[in-house]
């Protein structure tokens, strides 16, 4: 299963970065990347663009002009990677997500991640989106 549509990757994966900025330890991290982030998703098509430097989550075409790096994949990666099963660099290797721009700075923001798979859980878990959950 995936998300229905472009506004529900901007929820669930976009909102899985507004969490990370007002984290007291993952935000001023994050910002200090300085990457202007875009996601390309398939199943459903989806364009989400997360600004570190603007601390600010949105999606389309209009707001990824200024990305310095994109990933690309299936939404049901993106959902499996944020629930911790989904190797970055492994999945990197088989093509399973592409990358461009600021790969570097990609791969610090990953181990960010693990602290924010239970948020991203829970967040499934309170819409009632279980239909959602990698077991």
């Amino acid at each position: 299963m995936s998300f229905r549509d472009e506004d529900e990757a901007l929820r669930y994966i976009g909102g899985i970065f507004e969490s990370a900025f007002s984290d007291a330890e993952i935000g001023p991290r994050l910002v200090a990347t300085g990457i202007v982030l875009r996601f390309d998703f398939t199943e459903p098509d989806a364009v989400v663009v997360v600004d570190t430097v603007h601390q600010t989550v949105g999606k389309g075409e209009d707001a990824a002009k200024d990305a310095t790096a994109s990933m690309a994949m299936t939404c049901e990666t993106a959902n499996a990677y944020w629930q911790g099963k989904v190797n970055l660099p492994f999945a990197m290797a088989r093509g399973r997500i592409k990358v461009n721009g600021q790969v570097a700075d990609l791969l610090k923001i990953a181990p960010m991640g693990k602290k924010l798979y239970p948020v991203y859980i829970e967040r499934l878990k309170k819409d009632g989106r279980e239909d959602l959950l990698v077991s």
